[in-house]
């Protein structure tokens, strides 16, 4: 009961995939399925995180740092401030001089006793033994927490948010260009799926023409009003076009595979477009557009992340100023050690709290830090220099793809008109073939210009698609 209860939900979940992927797929679809699983995509958000954490790291210069130090250090031998036992003379008061006098040894006279080098001799002395000036610091542990507040770093710290803040603008703006790219890519390949599709019925059709003609032909040859040479044409003919529809079903398979590969999809997974299931194509004229360069320069995203490099650059500079500039900083410490030096050397952790200030403020350094200032100067100025060449090209790359959108919309309308007479064309020669006024080459020069004229009135109705994204894309409003 259990396993035929099991095998019913797979066959339903089996048919609900299957629905799924026999559903037409749209242009949107296509489009979202790719920005999910773009590589460059996944690389450009992935910078946007990255940039987001910079922003977070220059944001805590600002805040106080806290630090721990910790040593451990092992001395071979102990250390002594004495190199033997030290004697020292004493004193004692003398109340007639109502001061005190050192202890010497004096003759009966009362003058000192001196050494043959002319050195008094003290008759009383105070020893320190060298044992009391002996200290083991063999093992020594020491530590410190030290707290580190910036107060004046030549605006370096400020100029560093700011980058962190443009580059996390500049990383969106790549994701955005990542974003059109992808879109661009992937309309590309729809519609070349779509064209080949069309280019594929069309095939079918020229030989159902032909094979039909075929029949008439055999017909008349068996009634002996035409020849067998008239039917070796057509059916050499035939075989001509099925070797043109092969080689569009080999390329449409080929676009599929691309298409696909770009939306993330298996590239062996079979899948219709929605545009392949329309009956006709009646592909749209385009609007005629009027372009502001301005609004184009505020739209393009590659564009932006050339002014945010600027301003980046700018800030770059700022900070190599900052260099040359006094840092004023607020420190403050509690320092610990053992053995420590508060009561002797004891043996025993003991620490003190410090607090002050950290002044420093640059001389001379053989103008390192001035060239590093015009060296950062220099690479603002080439940014600029970039940013500039580039609103020339993307001025030129706009007028280019404007005529290119105009020559296609004229392409469209006389591949159109090309069309509607080629049909007409054909229906004529048909109908005078069977009435025999015209011969079977002009009924197969009729149908080679239907095939023709079907072929140019795809090419441009692709063509005016593909002219649309790139214009949009081109002038920055490509929307996804």
């Amino acid at each position: 009961m259990k396993l035929g209860r099991l095998t019913g939900m797979f066959l339903m979940c089996a048919a609900a995939l299957s629905a799924v992927a026999a559903e037409p797929l749209p242009l949107d679809s296509c489009r979202n399925m790719a920005l999910r699983n773009n590589k460059n995509m996944q690389i450009a958000r992935e910078k946007i995180r990255g940039a987001e954490y910079q922003k977070k790291e220059a944001f805590a210069a600002y805040l106080p740092g806290i630090d721990f130090t910790g040593m451990y250090m092992y001395n071979q031998k102990d250390i002594s401030l004495l190199s033997g036992d030290q004697m020292l003379p004493t004193q004692s008061f003398n109340p007639a001089t109502g001061s005190f006098e050192y202890n010497i040894v004096k003759k009966p006279d009362g003058t000192p006793v001196l050494t043959p080098d002319g050195n008094v001799i003290p008759s009383q002395v105070a020893v320190i033994p060298k044992e009391a000036m002996t200290f083991d610091i063999k093992n020594v542990f020491a530590g410190a927490v030290t707290l580190t507040q910036p107060l004046f770093m030549g605006g370096k710290i400020m100029a560093l948010n700011k980058m962190a803040d443009y580059g996390k603008q500049l990383a969106g703006k790549m994701l955005d260009n990542a974003s059109k790219e992808v879109i661009y890519s992937v309309d590309a390949a729809y519609w070349q799926v779509v064209s080949l599709g069309e280019k594929k019925k069309l095939a079918e059709s020229y030989i159902e023409l032909l094979d039909t003609l075929k029949r008439n032909v055999t017909a008349m040859v068996a009634e002996g009003v035409a020849t067998k040479s008239d039917l070796l044409t057509v059916e050499v003919k035939i075989n001509e076009a099925n070797i043109d529809l092969i080689k569009v079903d080999n390329g449409l398979s080929l676009s599929r595979m691309l298409l696909a590969q770009l939306c993330g999809m298996p590239v062996d997974q079979p899948y219709v477009l929605a545009d392949e299931v329309n009956a006709e194509k009646n592909f749209h004229q385009l609007a005629a557009r009027s372009v502001d360069m301005n609004e184009v320069y505020e739209s393009r995203s590659d564009i932006k992340s050339l002014e945010l490099a600027v301003k980046v650059y700018e800030q770059k500079q700022n900070v190599a100023r900052a260099d040359m500039m006094p840092q004023l900083a607020l420190t403050g410490a509690y320092s610990f050690s053992n053995p420590n030096i508060f009561n002797g050397f004891d043996k025993s952790v003991k620490g003190m709290f410090s607090v002050g200030a950290m002044l420093r403020v640059p001389l001379f350094h053989w103008g390192g830090n001035y060239n590093k200032y015009r060296a950062a100067k220099s690479e603002r100025i080439v940014k600029e220099l970039e940013l500039s060449d580039a609103k020339e090209k993307v001025e030129l790359q706009v007028n280019q793809a404007l005529y290119k959108t105009q020559e296609a919309q004229k392409t469209l309308y006389m591949t159109e008109s090309s069309l509607a007479k080629a049909e007409e064309n054909l229906r004529q020669a048909q109908v005078g073939y069977a009435e025999g006024v015209m011969t079977l080459d002009n009924v197969m020069a009729a149908q080679t210009a239907w095939l023709k004229a079907n072929s140019q009135y795809i090419d441009a109705g692709i063509d005016a698609q593909l002219c649309d994204v790139y214009l949009s894309k081109v002038t920055g409003t490509l929307s996804y």
